[in-house]
């Protein structure tokens, strides 16, 4: 059934006089309210149940364990509650092939129940406070999918639940494991989505994970993994890659699969320069390699992986030009390099990057997983990490899932000298520009006035002269202009968006000639 557009009265669909033979019970991603109507016991020859993602509340009956043929129950994503008293009572009628119980309230352990579930295929009981170890008869189950991430489980993962059992998805993410990860973790067959991100993991990472030849996704991310990495066969392995947040060390890899989409690296203790290896990802389109230990100049290479849209080099200790062959990068919309140390002048064909002019209206493939199994999205939501930017002067994360839609621009905190190009205005799809705390000198180009997605402008901390624009009046999303610790001078606009922005002083400060209300110094007649 599809999404509500009204109300909907879902308790009536439950009547027995209108489907007295209904099978199968779809209402899942709208927004049903209240509890699970008892009326549905008369659903006798109910086989599936989804209630996912609703805002039901209440209890969940366990009268529902007692439907003869049901073997798919989706109730999790929801308010409901798991009464803990009576999980031991419960012995189903029915042999479950899927559950789906995230945020239903379970607490402490997994339910011994479940265990008798022999032919159980999906098991979903994230999000919970469930504790401890896994239990010993996990490792005689059959899943093609487990889910428990966001829990407190502790304790190593076993080899034998990889030996034993064969899953296509296995997120055990922002949970409390610890130790190596086992040898074999790389023997199942189908492994496709492997996701271990934001627990205690150490180690180095084990080869058999390379040799996984349908693994699609890989989250090691926010572990603390050291050594080197292992070596990717150039045509087998994931597409989406996350190493970020470990202790790796030495040069950035170069043996990583050539079909790869997403590689972050990022917040680890990588050292040298920008390898060249990494120009045979033809199909990538997120590199970060943020908050490493990189140096050298910024290679003429990179304008061969072509299909980049995300670029993230800041805090590393890269020098030189910014290469001219970047501009040749038509998809990139989002460039950082902030903190590094970045010299001369700021180049006239940033009106090259097609990208940062139209505002994008196609998702990236990243998140559109058109290279996973259509039966893997539908069991799990893939968990993206945001990228994290600095965002109106604050560090926050963009969600992947939204990240087609922002355009930015970061080169703070570097060396660059010389005057704004005017070009830097044709960027008509930038939400942020940042070019704060370099050597720029001279006017702030009245180009910028067509800026028309800006919503963050930050030019403060340079040596800019002049007076500001009236162009920038029209700049209808602006938001934040800082034009700080500069030799500005004039009035401060109050016209247009200026006229309603939350004007912070410090945002205007140290420039000696100019005035306004906005800094309570009055503009001489």
């Amino acid at each position: 059934m599809g999404t509500c557009a009204q109300p909907c009265r879902w308790k009536d669909l439950c009547s027995h006089h209108l489907f007295p033979n209904i099978s199968t019970l779809a209402l899942s991603n709208n927004r049903l309210t209240g509890g699970i109507p008892s009326s549905m016991r008369r659903l006798s020859k109910l086989e599936l149940l989804f209630l996912h993602n609703n805002l039901l509340t209440g209890e969940i009956p366990t009268w529902l364990f007692d439907f003869k043929g049901l073997t798919d129950l989706y109730v999790g994503g929801n308010r409901l509650i798991w009464n803990n008293s009576v999980t031991v009572e419960i012995t189903p009628n029915h042999s479950l092939r899927r559950i789906y119980l995230k945020s239903c309230g379970l607490v402490e352990e997994i339910p011994k129940w479940i265990s008798n579930q022999t032919g159980l295929h999906f098991l979903d009981l994230s999000k919970k406070n469930l504790r401890g170890e896994l239990p010993e008869w996990f490792v005689e189950m059959r899943f093609d999918g487990l889910i428990l991430s966001d829990n407190e489980f502790i304790g190593s993962l076993s080899p034998c639940l990889f030996s034993k059992f064969s899953p296509v998805v296995l997120a055990l993410s922002r949970n409390n494991f610890s130790w190596e990860l086992p040898k074999n973790i790389g023997s199942p067959t189908f492994l496709m989505v492997l996701s271990l991100k934001e627990n205690n993991f150490s180690e180095p990472i084990p080869q058999s994970l390379v040799q996984c030849l349908v693994l699609q996704l890989l989250d090691l991310s926010r572990n603390r993994f050291s050594g080197h990495f292992p070596d990717f066969n150039a045509n087998i392995g994931p597409a989406y890659i996350d190493f970020s947040f470990n202790d790796f060390s030495g040069e950035v890899p170069t043996t990583f699969p050539v079909r790869k989409r997403f590689l972050a690296l990022g917040k680890n203790k990588l050292s040298g320069g920008f390898p060249f290896n990494l120009t045979n990802l033809s199909n990538l389109e997120r590199l970060e390699l943020q908050d490493n230990n990189l140096t050298g100049e910024l290679p003429n290479f990179l304008s061969r992986i072509s299909t980049l849209q995300v670029l993230n080099l800041r805090n590393n200790s890269f020098q030189g030009s910014i290469p001219q062959s970047i501009f040749n990068l038509c998809s990139l919309r989002i460039l950082d390099v902030l903190n590094n140390n970045l010299t001369g002048e700021i180049p006239q064909e940033f009106d090259s990057l097609v990208g940062m002019i139209e505002t994008p209206n196609l998702p990236s493939s990243i998140i559109e997983t058109n290279y996973l199994d259509y039966s893997v999205q539908e069991q799990v939501r893939l968990d993206y990490r945001d990228l994290v930017v600095n965002w109106k002067k604050s560090k926050q994360g963009i969600s992947t899932h939204k990240l087609n839609i922002y355009t930015l621009l970061d080169l703070s905190n570097n060396q660059l000298s010389g005057q704004i190009p005017t070009s830097l205005g044709a960027l008509k799809a930038l939400k942020l520009l940042n070019i704060s705390s370099n050597k720029l000198y001279g006017k702030i180009p009245i180009s910028f006035g067509d800026l028309e997605d800006i919503e963050f402008l930050d030019l403060s901390h340079n040596k800019l002269s002049g007076s500001i624009p009236p162009t920038l009046t029209k700049l209808q999303q602006l938001t934040i202009l800082d034009v700080s610790n500069n030799e500005l001078v004039g009035p401060i606009l109050d016209g247009g968006q200026m006229g309603t922005m939350v004007l912070d002083p410090n945002y205007f400060a140290n420039n000696s000639g100019l005035c306004g209300i906005q800094i309570r110094v009055p503009c001489p007649k």
